[in-house]
């Protein structure tokens, strides 16, 4: 790795001035010291990589080695040592050192090790900076939003992430952006640091799902040619997030469900058991509970996801975040297209917030994408937008010359759904359009659950 920053430290000058020499050729800026005090002074966050003497006139390599550390934790520290033992360079590399050399050394076999050393280095900074952007990415910013139901989405969000909850069941309508909550979960938790993994369950067929989740070993069938870690294995102490879960087969269901009682499961075709720790999170735009009513899934699978569940709202229960929904993405999408688009005209912003959103955010996001995409003018009109409908969604219900309170007529539709149902919370929310979190949220609302 060229142009890399290295500090020598010996007080054997010839050493030293060969050590220099052979890395300047190679080349690296070089800086030397004699002493561990000018050690010290001159390793500064610009030294990439130390050659440092095991011993020194006033200090202990180990105990430098252990100060270089502390103060530059990115730096590689090679020591070299003509008084190799096991005990020594064991105890060099527990305190940081990435490798040791003996004298005498061959100045080849050196720069091959610094070499090696830059590069690993590298590679550790390049994960540091990926992981901090899509930490970055996915941060509760990207939430847009500031109504209320937004804002309680996030500190649910925020509660959740920090939670030691092993599982969370994200349920909304598609395009309400589980996806991006799955993220967000994960990069606010403690688990950040490690793997983020995800899946469509209702993308793969069932043995290919399987194989994908659990892994297999050699031989478990015609294709299997070497063992594979799964989704479940590669994702150790992160998060797996598995979406569309409602589309999950009764036989995988099982096997999930045992993983998540017991932290183990089996690859396929195999039989010891894998032991990892995963939060898994899982999505899903059907009602379970009626999938649990009509058999097609398991309601102990249910209850085991269902212990932190969060609802993400339909952009029909948000509409006054539209505006800020559509600055959002127009901003993204000109810096992306190299575009010069600033906004939307009055008219076009009426006819987005007139438009229903069957699609919710991503129905927007798409519409937005594709009119800055097309643009030709700084503000994006209506004429931008041709496949919403320039008419504000009407419903079967006509309001009344005298006007209604929106609390007394919800109240009044909830008390008739229970009616016409007899009670049963999961088909009077069918009638309403709801899921069974939305009915009773409102049952409780208007106290008619009371007796």
């Amino acid at each position: 790795m060229p142009n890399a920053t290295l500090l020598v430290v010996d007080d054997e000058q010839l050493i030293r001035w060969s050590l220099v020499e052979r890395m300047r050729q190679d080349g690296h800026e070089v800086l030397e010291a004699g002493t561990g005090a000018e050690a010290l002074e001159r390793c500064t966050d610009d030294v990439d990589l130390v050659l440092l003497d095991f011993r020194l006139p006033d200090a202990d390599g180990l105990t430098l080695l252990r100060q270089i550390r502390r103060q530059h934790p990115d730096v590689v520290v090679i020591m070299m040592t003509a008084y190799t033992s096991v005990d020594t360079a064991v105890e060099a590399m527990k305190d940081g050192a990435y490798h040791y050399v003996g004298k005498p050394f061959n100045l080849d076999e050196v720069a091959v090790l610094v070499q090696k050393g830059l590069e690993t280095n590298a590679l550790r900074r390049e994960v540091r900076a990926l992981r901090a952007s899509q930490t970055e990415q996915y941060d509760l910013d990207k939430i847009v939003g500031e109504s209320s139901a937004m804002t309680e989405l996030k500190a649910l969000l925020t509660k959740v992430a920090v939670s030691p909850a092993s599982t969370v069941l994200l349920t909304g309508e598609s395009g309400t952006g589980k996806d991006l909550a799955a993220k967000v979960i994960h990069y606010l938790s403690a688990r950040a640091g490690r793997p983020f993994m995800n899946i469509t369950c209702s993308a793969l067929p069932e043995p290919l799902l399987e194989s994908e989740l659990f892994g297999h070993e050699r031989g478990a069938f015609t294709d299997a040619r070497q063992q594979k870690r799964g989704l479940l294995e590669s994702a150790d102490g992160g998060t797996v997030f598995l979406d569309e879960i409602g589309e999950m087969v009764p036989a995988l269901q099982a096997k999930l469900l045992r993983f998540l009682e017991e932290k183990a499961f089996k690859r396929v075709g195999g039989a010891a058991d894998v032991r990892v720790d995963v939060r898994v999170v899982a999505a899903t735009n059907r009602n379970l509970e009626e999938a649990v009513a009509q058999g097609r899934f398991r309601d102990d699978l249910y209850y085991r996801l269902n212990v932190l569940p969060v609802l993400l709202p339909p952009l029909r229960e948000h509409p006054g975040d539209i505006p800020l929904l559509v600055t959002y993405y127009v901003d993204a999408f000109s810096r992306e297209f190299r575009k010069q688009v600033r906004g939307v005209t009055a008219d076009a912003l009426d006819r987005l917030q007139r438009h229903g959103w069957p699609g919710n955010i991503r129905e927007l996001r798409n519409a937005v994408e594709r009119a800055v995409l097309l643009a030709e003018t700084d503000r994006l009109g209506p004429e931008q937008f041709p496949m919403l409908s320039a008419k504000p969604v009407t419903s079967g219900f006509e309001l009344p010359p005298t006007g209604v309170k929106l609390d007394e007529l919800e109240r009044d539709l909830v008390a008739q759904a229970l009616a016409r149902s007899g009670g049963n919370q999961t088909r009077a929310a069918a009638l309403l359009g709801l899921n069974r979190d939305q009915i009773r949220y409102r049952i409780e609302k208007f106290g008619l659950g009371r007796s």
